[in-house]
């Protein structure tokens, strides 16, 4: 009998004792436990370096007729995990894996080095602040899965949100420690749509069931595709203001792409795209002012046109980090120490995902208008050298709000520079981070855990002044 096998027979063993003695609660039974336990993820391959924080990974299975199982990796903080707040992070495309841009590159505890073999830990992960737990969603992203192949046909907003509802409601009973734990949800591009679409649905289930099923607080959204018109008005703007598109090109995409879906575009507006797509060149859109990952010439070609699609970092900017992850999360040792159910492919967004992908409204601005009002903490946050999202399009959508304002626009601090500029509004906050591209937190880490520090404590961005005096 292994080492991890003899473990768990003498925590289950002595967990026995104590429900036989009436010691342990009802709800924290023995078979959730041992769930808990077998979802432990002891060690990871290309890991040199200890952790002092438990980490779990695993599925949840959201639909048992059809058999959909999402898969998830929790990071619980680094200090005190039971006095610190829970973070759902969701990645968008549609179709992109959290566990790809959002644990490996941007805010989780392990990042990749180049050889794709070998882990460092990030100094600034957010677990540090807070647990942290990543989802891959929906089905046929990253490691989640369906035994019906049709599903990976039929994915849209909506049967996102009830999946992503449903595994919460278990990931919960699996882990029953976490409820009644201060929850938030955290995304990035088109996690625009799925995280206030899933603050929503957790507001209405807590509603009908009178009570806080999960005690959600508050959300906070990145570069997120929040308006079709807004946003498709405000990336033109930013293109053309930073000189990367030409006047003629910037008309004809206000004529032709302005009214359209971003997800179901028509062939008219690609066209234009296209078109825009030479004109920028060989510059990765995501981050406008950084290197391109060298050998990807077509690259800003395919992902002007999949507006969404997440961008590309590690201890110093890596343009080709993405390929990174796509090396290590396919070695088989890997997916083993995951949990991983059965050896497959992995990558880091599903081009059949995002192709076929269904229903998407074109503005989500009336679940801000209804979730205001229910006192949630709502964050919106911008890197500004993003332009496929860029700070343009997501000051359109602040404006169609229309709401009051209740601290003006200034300058934030981090080590005495300007992170960034905030705004505070009656039931949000607006915040840029300065130098920041498509994903925050990975071209800026140390703003970014300042700035979700600030999000989590309902406290404004750091000014130059509390800086001297602290």
């Amino acid at each position: 009998m292994d080492n991890l096998k003899w473990v768990l027979v003498l925590h289950l063993f002595f967990l026995l004792v104590k429900i036989q003695r009436g010691s342990c609660s009802d709800s924290f039974s023995l078979h959730q436990v041992s769930q808990q336990d077998l979802d432990r993820v002891l060690r990871l391959p290309g890991q040199d370096f200890n952790v002092s924080f438990a980490h779990f990974s695993g599925y949840v299975t959201v639909n048992e007729v059809s058999e959909r199982a999402l898969f998830y990796w929790f990071m619980e903080a680094v200090h005190h995990p039971s006095s610190k707040p829970l973070i759902l992070w969701l990645n968008g495309g549609p179709g992109c894996s959290s566990i790809a841009y959002g644990e490996a590159e941007e805010i989780g505890p392990f990042h990749i080095k180049p050889d794709g073999k070998t882990l460092y830990p990030n100094p600034y992960s957010w677990n540090k602040v807070a647990n942290i737990l990543f989802l891959d969603s929906p089905v046929g992203v990253g490691f989640s899965y369906s035994n019906t192949s049709s599903d990976l046909l039929n994915n849209g907003d909506k049967r996102t949100t009830e999946d992503s509802l449903v595994f919460l409601l278990k990931w919960f009973e699996r882990f029953p420690q976490y409820e009644g734990r201060d929850f938030y949800l955290i995304g990035e591009s088109y996690a625009g749509h799925y995280v206030p679409q899933l603050a929503q649905a957790i507001v209405r289930y807590n509603r009908a069931k009178r009570e806080k099923s999960i005690n959600i607080k508050g959300y906070m959204v990145g570069n997120a595709l929040t308006d079709d018109f807004n946003d498709h008005l405000g990336v033109f703007q930013f293109m053309w203001s930073a000189g990367l598109i030409s006047d003629e090109t910037y008309k004809l995409l206000n004529a032709f792409c302005d009214f359209q879906s971003f997800i179901h575009t028509s062939k008219q507006c690609e066209n234009i795209l296209e078109r825009a797509s030479d004109e920028l060149g060989n510059i990765d859109p995501y981050s406008i002012f950084t290197p391109s990952c060298t050998g990807n010439v077509s690259s800003s070609n395919r992902l002007l046109k999949r507006l969404l699609r997440v961008g590309h970092v590690s201890e110093k900017y890596d343009p080709c980090t993405e390929k990174h992850s796509v090396v290590y999360f396919n070695r088989p040792e890997v997916q083993k120490a995951l949990h991983v159910l059965a050896p497959t492919k992995w990558e880091t967004c599903s081009e059949e995902i995002n192709s076929n992908w269904k229903d998407s409204p074109s503005s989500v601005l009336d679940i801000y208008h209804e979730l205001i009002h229910s006192g949630l903490r709502i964050w919106i946050f911008s890197g500004d050298t993003d332009a496929i999202i860029p700070v343009t399009s997501t000051r359109y959508d602040i404006d169609a709000l229309k709401l009051p304002t209740v601290s003006p626009w200034r300058a934030w601090y981090d080590d005495g520079q300007v992170g960034g500029w905030t705004q505070q509004y009656e039931g949000l906050t607006f915040v840029t981070v300065r130098g920041a591209g498509h994903e925050v937190p990975l071209h800026k880490p140390k703003q970014a855990l300042t700035l979700v520090k600030a999000f989590l404590s309902g406290n404004s961005m750091p000014t130059l002044q509390e800086l001297r005096n602290s």
